[in-house]
């Protein structure tokens, strides 16, 4: 099975549908019955994840019937899915509306992310701002891009190598358990400026253009990481597991890091992640 050129513009037509369609319209518009607690207060679900996601599912499905999907919604009725992914020939994993909580709360800071998985190989991506309506994509070998909705296209290229003094960045502390979580914290006094945005999509989106310097994550839910860690490759930075290996489709434990290069990923796990 193979994804083509033109699946890739299908992925992203239908990507910016969803978020046209189901998302936008919702956003700032949600009553208290739409919105749903997962695992806690800061885990939600509202209307239009699961709608959006419901569209671009059913997207996929008439394009490529055979393909593994891999919904961050859907994932609750069927865990199996997230390991399959390791030997699909083909998959697709979907956050419709990843940053839900800044999404719920009216704060426009929020993507939809899709990623193309192949043969256990991150072979495409979708980063999209349904508020803006720019797309980032990448592919892989063939670099990463923001495209806005004039047409309008421009290469990305991660921050050049700083002293960690100068460095700025984002660490998704929340999640962490003691002692991580106040050592890490603790240790982000070490940087020019750490942030928060508690969204996956902006996060990769200001690493791979060279906004800031280094992301880094705990929790590795694949809908979250696989489509921006090759936005991040493709743009020319390094993305690494806390213990040096590559993060591969399937895998959600390990933590990850990304910064321009491997000298200062070695930096952040030193100084910042420590023991």
């Amino acid at each position: 099975m193979t994804f083509s050129d033109t699946d890739f513009d299908y992925l992203t037509t239908i990507v910016a549908e969803a978020a046209a369609k189901e998302i936008l319209p919702r956003f700032r518009n949600l009553s208290t019955d739409d919105i749903s607690e997962k695992t806690s207060a800061i885990d939600l679900v509202t209307e239009a994840d699961l709608l959006a996601e419901k569209h671009i599912t059913a997207a996929l499905k008439a394009r490529f019937p055979t393909a593994l999907i891999v919904g961050e919604e859907a994932y609750e009725a069927d865990k199996s899915v997230v390991p399959a992914l390791a030997d699909a020939e083909l998959a697709f994993t979907i956050d419709p509306v990843d940053g839900t909580f800044n999404f719920a709360a009216g704060l426009p800071v929020f993507g939809t992310i899709v990623a193309v998985v192949a043969n256990g190989q991150t072979i495409a991506s979708v980063i999209h701002d349904p508020v803006l309506g720019d797309t980032i994509t990448a592919a892989r070998g063939a670099g990463a891009f923001l495209r806005r909705p004039t047409g309008q296209a421009r290469r990305l290229s991660v921050a050049p190598a700083a002293p960690l003094s100068a460095m700025t960045g984002a660490i998704s502390w929340g999640y962490m358990d003691e002692p991580d979580r106040t050592r890490i914290t603790t240790n982000l006094a070490k940087t020019r400026i750490a942030f928060a945005l508690n969204c996956s999509a902006y996060e990769y989106w200001m690493v791979a253009s060279g906004k800031w310097h280094f992301i880094s994550h705990s929790k590795l839910m694949p809908w979250d990481h696989l489509a921006g860690v090759l936005v991040h490759q493709e743009a020319g930075g390094y993305t690494a597991k806390f213990d040096g290996t590559p993060y591969r489709p399937g895998e959600t434990t390990g933590g990850i890091i990304s910064a321009p290069d491997e000298d200062s990923w070695h930096i952040i796990r030193r100084e910042i992640i420590g023991a």
